[in-house]
């Protein structure tokens, strides 16, 4: 990666160095078409060489800068950081934060971009073309600071009103269902009223009266009738007083 609006690393030194110290002929192979510019023929051998050493950082390295001259920076982020937890000496920390430093500008992450380019000076205070690029990051960062967090209080605070509404919306149904079992059992007493002795509720009259109250306003009647009946009679009996019979 030379230079995406800022600059960027050589990597046949690394890959010269891997040269020297990796025994696996995949890795030499990948440098090859590396610097032939066939890419996808680098990337080939370079993932033959890292699944050969997988504890080891040159061929995640290589890999990843294959894979970004493909155009694939985030895929080639993963392989700068694998290498990176396989990294023994400052030199090689130094390039891989340098190269993900480039692939966070390139993402317009200018934050992360200073955080990596910082790392990359640690180990390397004396690159100029670090220094350069983590100067070009914060003048970025300064100019498109992050935004603000508007968005998530606005989430939040839809987030709270749908809940309240919910909560109305639940608070409601509960009314009704209390309201509606009210009024069932208002109806069920109503209807416990009308039942007879037996628990059996009378069938309706005409005009709206029960057999059982029907009844009972027709004994009271007879029960008058009668009261009536006999009071005429005792009348008739002291008005017409028995004779008595003659003693011929």
């Amino acid at each position: 990666m030379k230079k995406i609006l800022l600059y960027g690393l050589l990597v046949t030194s690394f890959m010269a160095k891997a040269q020297e110290k990796e025994a696996d002929k995949n890795l030499p192979q990948g440098n090859e078409a590396f610097v032939e510019k066939k890419y996808a023929e680098a990337e080939a051998e370079y993932r033959i060489s890292e699944s050969k050493n997988q504890k080891k950082a040159i061929a995640s390295y290589n890999l990843g800068n294959a894979i970004y001259r493909q155009n694939q920076a985030n895929e080639a982020k993963y392989h700068f950081v694998k290498a990176l937890s396989n990294a023994k000496n400052k030199t090689d920390k130094h390039r891989i934060y340098h190269n993900i430093g480039n692939i966070l500008m390139k993402a317009k992450d200018y934050s992360g971009a200073v955080e990596a380019y910082k790392n990359a000076l640690r180990n390397n205070p004396a690159d100029d073309e670090t220094r350069y690029n983590y100067a070009l990051a914060k003048k970025f960062l300064k100019d498109n600071p992050p935004k603000k967090n508007d968005d998530k209080s606005k989430d939040k605070k839809n987030q709270k009103e749908d809940q309240k509404k919910n909560k109305d919306q639940q608070e409601n149904k509960d009314k009704d269902k209390d309201k509606n079992k009210d009024q069932k059992d208002q109806n069920n007493k109503n209807q416990n009223k009308d039942k007879d002795q037996n628990g059996n509720k009378p069938q309706p009259q005409p005009g709206g009266v029960s057999k059982q109250r029907l009844q009972n306003l027709l004994d009271a009647v007879n029960n008058e009738e009668k009261k009536v009946q006999d009071k005429v009679n005792k009348q008739k009996v002291r008005a017409n007083p028995e004779k008595a019979e003659k003693d011929w």
